[in-house]
């Protein structure tokens, strides 16, 4: 089972009392950094470190350090926050601006990459796409036709049988050369 994580910028506030009180500039307003409903991937597969490469390369250093030991984490296939979340794969976390802080949701998505022989074009990819959907206890799938390889993330609690997954691909003709 491999393992990326997904953080979703749920919230934003700013408490305009505290910056007029506080700080030397008293109308710098809400985090210009972030918005409600950006979203963030990090994965450590196949070559790509985004945990490094797009982490330490974030706009905000304060919200880095606050969620990046979360993200990690979930990158390792650990628990995010087990016994304080209704998902141990999640977590919400926030910056520590006193003054305008962001509410990150972090997600541990669980997947494996099915090595996948013969595709060759798009079309060969929405049949994979779709025949590996099927699968029990799938949640979804992304192909990676420049890969060869398709993404088979798993619904809450429920991995999807290999047997099964190698058995759709080759009921389409196609060949599984590994699944990680």
């Amino acid at each position: 089972m491999q393992h990326k994580c997904k953080v979703t910028v749920i919230d934003k506030k700013c408490f305009n009392d505290y910056q007029e009180k506080y700080l030397t500039d008293p109308k710098s307003g809400p985090c210009p950094f972030y918005n409600v409903g950006d979203e963030f991937i990090f994965e450590r597969y196949g070559g790509d470190d985004t945990f490094w490469r797009t982490g330490n390369g974030t706009q905000c250093g304060e919200a880095w350090d606050c969620i990046s030991r979360y993200i990690y984490t979930a990158l390792q296939g650990g628990s995010i926050m087990r016994g304080w979340t209704n998902d141990e794969r999640m977590m919400i976390a926030c910056c520590n601006d006193g003054t305008r802080p962001v509410i990150f949701k972090i997600e541990r998505l669980d997947y494996l990459v099915v090595k996948i022989e013969g595709m060759a074009c798009g079309k060969c990819a929405e049949k994979v796409q779709a025949a590996l959907a099927q699968v029990p206890g799938v949640k979804s799938v992304t192909v990676r036709l420049d890969r060869n390889w398709a993404e088979v993330f798993a619904d809450k609690g429920q991995d999807p049988e290999v047997s099964a997954l190698t058995a759709a691909m080759k009921a389409l003709g196609y060949k599984v050369t590994g699944i990680d």
